[in-house]
């Protein structure tokens, strides 16, 4: 009767570790490359994570948010186009102010590079803008709206291609002084 019970035990007890590493997030990860699931990743001193990443349709109600405050002239995509959101968050970890990455890129399988389009955020409260941070600081803040919002993330807005649907996979990199490529993430599309 005893070797059962011990077993049961131990079993409870594998179970119960399990599950409490379940949604644990490193304090202060390593990972310079992630792919698309929420992986934490260091690109100069600061820890970036890519909250999601998406097709948009500026005619839906709330895709319409994400494409506003384009620079005046900005053509909206042709029939060969999208709009893609990336939307980023980041922490300072450290125990000094450091400034948010203002370069990104995402690329292709056939080299093609896309940049994103400079949004105005007096206009899209979704924007990504960089900000320093103090120790211990998120971007965007935790009482914004890009932070409340169903993305949790401030946008990078693409207009990319739909040859992409036929060159994946796409990377997203973040890129430091000079274009320095300091991380990458893997874009499922």
């Amino acid at each position: 009767m005893k070797a059962p019970r011990l077993l049961l035990l131990l079993s409870a007890l594998v179970l119960a570790a399990g599950l409490s590493a379940c949604g644990h997030k490193q304090a202060h990860p390593t990972q310079a490359d992630a792919n698309n699931d929420g992986t934490y990743i260091d690109a100069g001193p600061l820890t970036y994570q890519m909250e999601i990443s998406r097709e948009l349709n500026q005619y839906s109600t709330e895709d319409s948010s994400y494409v506003k405050g384009l620079p005046p002239g900005t053509t909206p995509p042709t029939a060969s186009q999208i709009w893609y959101g990336v939307f980023m968050w980041a922490k300072n970890q450290t125990h000094h102010d450091y400034t948010t990455l203002n370069s990104f890129e995402i690329t292709d399988s056939q080299g093609d590079t896309y940049h994103p389009e400079k949004l105005d955020p007096n206009v899209n409260e979704f924007a990504w803008t960089p900000q320093t941070l103090a120790p211990n600081q998120i971007e965007p803040g935790p009482d914004t709206v890009a932070s409340a919002g169903p993305t949790q993330g401030g946008l990078l807005l693409f207009k990319l291609n739909t040859t992409i649907y036929s060159d994946r996979p796409l990377t997203l990199w973040l890129l430091g002084s000079g274009g320095k490529k300091l991380g990458s993430i893997s874009l499922n599309l």
